[in-house]
């Protein structure tokens, strides 16, 4: 019944969800699921634009990263342009030291991407009910021993709690996992590229 209810209160939303940017990103975040991703978080000198680390290496924002590629937005531009715009905005001098933007690495860093997606999309209320968190949404959390996390809302259900699943990495690779309230959920965000974001 509660899946029931969950699926009934998504289809009465005012998001369109069949054909949109959110499913594009939940169908790209999904099909992740399908490639062999060592957990590697080393820092390695990449590309810019559309740079990325070797295919078979990435961690939690790497799925991110490579789900809205695969829609077409390069988050490594469009984060490092806004950091170098409004660098103070980023936790990145109080986090890591740093005094100016590295567009290596300032795109896969969990704290970075939470202020992009508040910036430059929609910060929404953590909540204690599934049928807030609808498909295509970020989700962050608290890992032990206060580790950030990121994972994509996807439009596929648990059969034994109705929570939606999450893609993410954790640890495995790529995954689809019942786990949006395994941890402590420190944001949650909606990010629709807008026209002209896209790649080049």
């Amino acid at each position: 019944m509660k899946r029931l209810l969950i699926a009934t209160a998504l289809l009465i939303s005012p998001l369109c969800f069949g054909d949109s940017v959110e499913s594009e990103l939940v169908s790209a975040a999904i099909d992740r699921t399908n490639e062999r991703v060592i957990y590697d978080g080393a820092y390695f000198s990449i590309p810019y634009p559309n740079g990325d680390v070797p295919s078979h290496i990435g961690v939690c924002t790497d799925v991110v990263i490579r789900s809205y590629r695969a829609i077409g937005t390069d988050l490594q531009r469009l984060v490092h342009e806004d950091m170098e715009s409004n660098f103070d905005a980023y936790p990145s001098n109080r986090i890591w030291g740093m005094t100016g933007t590295d567009r290596n690495i300032d795109h896969r860093r969990v704290p970075n991407l939470r202020v992009f997606f508040s910036r430059k999309g929609q910060s929404l209320a953590v909540s204690d009910s599934p049928a807030d968190y609808r498909p295509g949404d970020m989700v962050t959390w608290s890992l032990p021993g206060n580790q950030p996390h990121i994972g994509i809302v996807t439009d596929q259900y648990s059969d034994t709690t109705g929570n939606p699943l999450i893609v993410h990495n954790i640890g495995l690779g790529p995954r689809l996992d019942d786990m949006l309230f395994a941890y402590d959920i420190t944001g949650h965000y909606r990010y629709v590229p807008e026209s002209g974001t896209e790649s080049d």
